[in-house]
């Protein structure tokens, strides 16, 4: 009975560690006060593993609100009626600022895509991510529409 309850306990333990590793990740990014443009290495959470999630001022509704304000239809894709979506990620910083911000699924058109990344770099501070009340950084992923 005792080696079963050793057995399980130490499956618990290695599959949660497992978990735990699977929503952390390594993410190598770039300050852009350094002159030099040098990488360093940040410890990123996913959105969905975190306890306290980020979240743009005013909630879902104020951030799409900004995201139509802000978005501006590029000129060549608006008379070629052209239309997509962009898939963007970014990290929201233990400060709330947002880092690291890259398209990871194209629309196929890149005044799109460009449009997507300016939108979202002119976002305001985010409220930060917690895990146990402790501040972490967290990627998080968000799709631009760009319909006529």
């Amino acid at each position: 009975m005792k080696i079963l309850r050793l057995i399980f306990t130490t499956a618990l333990l290695l599959t949660t560690t497992m978990v735990a590793n699977a929503q952390l990740r390594d993410v190598t990014t770039v300050n852009p006060m350094s002159p030099s443009r040098q990488g360093y290495n940040m410890l990123v959470y996913e959105y969905e593993s975190v306890d306290i999630r980020p979240e743009f001022p005013g909630g879902e509704r104020g951030m799409i609100n900004f995201i139509n304000e802000t978005r501006e239809y590029p000129y060549h894709a608006y008379h070629k009626h052209i239309q997509g979506r962009v898939l963007c990620s970014f990290i929201v910083g233990t400060d709330g600022k947002l880092y690291n911000i890259q398209v990871i699924r194209s629309s196929g058109n890149d005044s799109l895509d460009r449009e997507a990344l300016r939108v979202i770099s002119k976002m305001p501070r985010w409220s930060v991510g917690k895990i146990d009340n402790t501040k972490v950084n967290v990627r998080c992923v968000l799709p631009i529409a760009f319909r006529l």
